[in-house]
Order: C-alpha cells, then structure tokens, then sequence
C-alpha cells in the first residue's frame, strides 16, 4: 500500500501551473466531449431529416415522370443521391419499425404520398455503411424501387462544426497554456528566490505583474534586507570582538615570553595561539555567512594546484587537460582550502581528483585518516561539533572547517557530500557551482 500510494505521489504534478494546465485540460476535454455528443445528436436528427426531404421530393417528381413515360422515369430520376428501378414487385415488402420517423418525415415533406403504399428498409455494407431503400407504388400498380445513397455518412455541415470545435479546443488550450505560464512565472521566480534566499544567497526579485504579486516581492526583498543586514551586524559585531581579542593574546605572548619557567610559558603560549587559532576559524566561518563574489571563468586545475602546493607530496592532484568553467572563485578556493586543510590535518596522506560528472564539475578530497561514521555526516555539518575521539584535544582544529566549507557551497549552488572508504577514510565530494 505504501508503495502505491509514493507511486500515486510521483504522478501528480508538482508545480501551481501543472494543476492549472492540468484543471484546464479536464475542462476542455469535457466540454470537447459534451459539443461532440450535441453534434452526433444533432447530426442523427438533420441527417435524417435530411434524407426524408430528399426522398419525398424525388419519389413525387418521379411519380410525375412515371405517369408521362414509364420507360424513362428510371434512368431520368436516377442520381447520385437516388437510384430508381421500376418493377412489377416491390423490393422492400413491409417497412422496418426503426424507420417509422422517416417515413412520417416523407410524407410531411410530400403529403401526397400519404396515400401511396410506401415500404423503407436498410441495407447495410461490411464496411459500416448504410443505404436506405424502399418501395413505392404507382397508380398502374407498378413499383419504384429506390435506394438513397449512405445514409450514414454524416451531414456535412454537423462534420464542419466537430472540426471546427475540435480545432477551437486546441487554439483556446494553447492560449490557457501559455497563460497559465505567465501567469505563474512571478510564482515561479520567487519560489526559485524563496530557495536561494534559505541557501544563503542574496536575491533581488523584479516587482512587476499584478498587484498582489507586487506586494509580494516588494516583502521578499525587504525581507531579505533586513536579515541581511542583521546576519551582516550579528558578523561584524563578532569580527570586531575577534579583532580586539587579538590585542590581549598579542600582551598575552609577550608577557609569556618574560616567564621563567619553560613549562609553565608553553602552555601560555600554546593557549594563546589556540585561541588565535580558534578567533581565525570563527572569523572565516562568520565571513562565510556575508560573503559576496561574482562569476568568473576559473581554470580549475590551475587554482586547486595552488591550493596543495604548500603540502608538497603530502597533498596528491589530478587534473584533467581541460578543467575550466564560470564559476565563483573566492567562495570556491575558500571552501576548498578548509576541506584540505582538515584531509592533511587529520591523515598523512591525501589526494585532490577533479572529475567532470556531466555538465558538473566534481572535486574529490579522499584521506586515509581515521574517517567519519556514517551517522555523523550531518552532525559534522553543524558548527563546533567534533568526534568523541577528536575532543581529547590531541589534533588541532575546532569545528568549523567542514562548516564553512558546506555554508560557502551552499550559498552559490554548490555541494558537499561524504563517501566513506572501504579500507578507513574518508572522501569528500564537491559539486562546484556554476554560474549560468
């Protein structure tokens, strides 16, 4: 059951314009269905009343032609829509029920023939075609036997509006379409900017269309200010207490310098450059949150080899001959930096892969260090979160690398993934952003 109704879920649409395209088609269709029904209906009624007119007027002119020369009144009255036999039985001996409206239609046409013995029947074809025959009698006692050609090919003027209908249906669903699709562009446009703004990027959204969808935009952009602005204080006003943190550490290692005891100005001078160390970190995962660039073409192999020139053969690379794309340089290297950073922080050995995955552009961070379980793949995305067996405090680093890492992807269109090695380890995946 569970299966069938995530199936079900897959099929409904997932955007306001499918409901409505999907709203108008529903109605279309059944209003096509109900105009086609109205036409059959109506074409059965016009055919046959069209039939009877056609009989009853050939069938008196040919009673008239009969009584001058009996000889001809076949071949002259014989046409397309009637064909006409003289004989001395009738071919049609008794009249079908189902035919009773039409010889009641003849016979209002041509009340003369009321008192002419009149029998009609159909002959049907394999093919589904139908002609209408009969027999009637002539004042000499004779029979003209006639057919009228198909009485069941639809009447031309019924045909001409179901085409016409089904024609109007198409014009006028290709006009709600395109309308619906206008109509739902703002909705789409602040969806997609509702979607950048949780990931972190700064969107201006054009305030056109109707007024309520003005409004709307108008609020999402100030919206967006002040949280900007409020993100934009909340960094500042922590870089700037970094900042003037940095003068008591700085007297905190001069004066260290001034202590006798070697053990005792270790462990001074060690807590002052953790805490540097930890100011520095929170500094750029703060920067991160406010950062700004804009795209650029960035050869990948050449900015990534920049970035592990300092591990020297600690830091593998390999890079394809072609690696270039527009993307977000700052944000990127950044990001980056951290993530190898923490590889060689936590391994001996480490190794960069950049690798094209379709249009995407992927770089692969893989360590042999002690790795990361599974279920803290999330957690390590949290800031200051560390490892049961990194908070003995034996390695460096204070959680944020990972962080700033994830938060600068994020916020241009980028993304971070983990893949767990098989033989210990750990590989970090990043899709890099691109700019259209």
């Amino acid at each position: 059951m569970g299966e069938e109704a995530k199936r079900l879920a897959r099929l409904q649409p997932r955007r306001l314009s499918a409901y409505a395209a999907l709203l108008l088609l529903v109605v279309g269709v059944i209003q096509l269905v109900g105009s086609l029904l109205f036409y059959q209906a109506i074409d059965k009624q016009t055919l046959r009343e069209d039939h009877a007119r056609r009989i009853a007027e050939l069938l008196v002119v040919s009673d008239r032609v009969y009584l001058r020369d009996g000889t001809l009144a076949a071949a002259i009255m014989t046409s397309r829509h009637l064909r006409i036999a003289v004989a001395a039985r009738p071919n049609v001996t008794h009249s079908q029920e189902s035919l009773a409206p039409i010889t009641r239609q003849i016979i209002a046409w041509e009340p003369g023939l009321a008192k002419r013995p009149l029998h009609l029947a159909l002959l049907r074809e394999r093919g589904g075609r139908q002609h209408l025959v009969g027999s009637m009698q002539v004042a000499d006692g004779s029979w003209l036997n006639f057919q009228s050609h198909d009485i069941s090919t639809m009447w031309p003027i019924a045909l001409s509006a179901m085409i016409m209908t089904l024609l109007t249906f198409a014009a006028c669903l290709g006009v709600g379409l395109i309308a619906i699709r206008l109509l739902t562009q703002p909705l789409r446009r602040m969806s997609e900017a509702a979607e950048a703004i949780g990931q972190g990027r700064r969107v201006t959204i054009r305030e056109n269309g109707p007024a309520d969808l003005r409004d709307l935009a108008h609020a999402m952009n100030e919206m967006q200010d002040r949280i900007a602005k409020l993100m934009e204080d909340q960094a500042k006003s922590f870089e700037a207490i970094s900042h003037d943190l940095r003068t008591p550490l700085a007297r905190q290692k001069v004066a260290a310098g001034l202590i006798a005891d070697t053990e005792i100005r270790e462990i001074v001078e060690d807590s002052a450059d953790e805490m540097e160390a930890l100011l520095q970190s929170l500094q750029q995962f703060l920067r991160a949150q406010h950062l700004t660039a804009e795209p650029e073409l960035v050869d990948l192999g050449a900015a990534v080899r920049d970035l592990v020139a300092p591990y020297g053969d600690r830091v593998r690379l390999a890079v394809p001959h072609h690696a270039q794309l527009r993307t977000y340089r700052e944000p990127l290297l950044l990001a980056l930096r951290a993530l190898i950073e923490n590889a060689s922080r936590f391994a001996d050995q480490a190794e960069v892969v950049i690798d094209r995955d379709g249009r995407d552009w992927i770089i692969a961070i893989s360590d042999d260090g002690p790795g990361i379980p599974p279920d803290h793949f999330e957690d390590v995305l949290a800031p200051f979160f560390r490892l049961d067996d990194a908070r003995r405090r034996t390695t460096a680093g204070f959680g944020l690398g990972i962080p700033t890492a994830h938060l600068l992807l994020r916020r241009f269109g980028g993304e971070l993934s983990f893949v767990p090695a098989a033989a210990g380890g750990l590989t970090v995946c990043v899709r890099v952003p691109q700019a259209d």
